[in-house]
């Protein structure tokens, strides 16, 4: 699914050049979980923003279920998140004004899908997260973690096969942050490939892979326990 080869991206700083990554490779198998730690500064944000075609690397090649994506045009880059990634951040990233069935909407706006299909198949995401009997609340309505699953249907309403959840449990509380790692083990069970960014241990070790990250580079990549 994922394969980097030799990947850097490096950061002017007036004279100085910053390395948020350096030379890192890095391979993901099909329906794998994976959890990429490091502390602040670590570079697994920039990581992130790679995996995601959110950013492009300065040198390296990242091909994304087999194709060569990091040297695409801004363009093709948006269509691949658009069909091949569902993102799930911190901050839940849900426009207030809009109920949970239409937030789940948005990613099928942007494929081109009518109005009668897109509620339908953004229901179903949101009874398969647990939330059937939420669909017309708004954000402020929801508890954090209830907002988190919007974020979780909207992530797999257009069924990516490449799922980045980054610090999803980090604004939550303990029984909250559960339930969303729950969601996510069901995802990964259904066939999806969960990629999950953490500064947390005891989140990390709930993947069934462990990558280190610290100064740019990978310093540990090992089996779970």
């Amino acid at each position: 699914m994922i394969r980097i080869e030799n990947m850097c991206k490096i950061y002017n700083m007036g004279d100085n050049s910053v390395y948020a990554l350096n030379d890192v490779s890095l391979h993901v198998a099909e329906h794998e979980f994976v959890s990429i730690i490091g502390p602040s500064g670590s570079g697994k944000s920039t990581l992130m923003n790679m995996l995601g075609c959110l950013d492009v690397p300065t040198s390296g090649e990242y091909y994304l279920d087999g194709k060569e994506v990091s040297r695409l045009r801004d363009n093709q880059l948006a269509e691949i998140r658009n069909y091949k990634i569902g993102f799930i951040f911190q901050g839940f990233n849900l426009l207030k004004k809009l109920t949970a069935v239409e937030n789940v909407e948005l990613p099928l706006i942007y494929q081109g899908i009518g109005h009668r299909e897109r509620v339908r198949r953004s229901t179903e995401a949101l009874e398969m997260v647990g939330l059937g009997d939420r669909i017309h609340h708004t954000p402020n309505e929801l508890s954090g973690g209830q907002q988190q699953r919007v974020a979780i249907a909207r992530a797999l309403v257009s069924d990516p096969p490449l799922i980045l959840a980054d610090e999803p449990t980090g604004n939550l509380d303990t029984k909250s942050g559960a339930d969303v790692m729950k969601t996510l083990h069901f995802l990964h069970e259904k066939g999806n490939t969960i990629v999950l960014i953490t500064h947390d241990n005891s989140v990390a070790a709930q993947a069934q892979r462990i990558i280190k990250i610290q100064d740019g580079q990978i310093i540990e990549d090992k089996e779970a326990v």
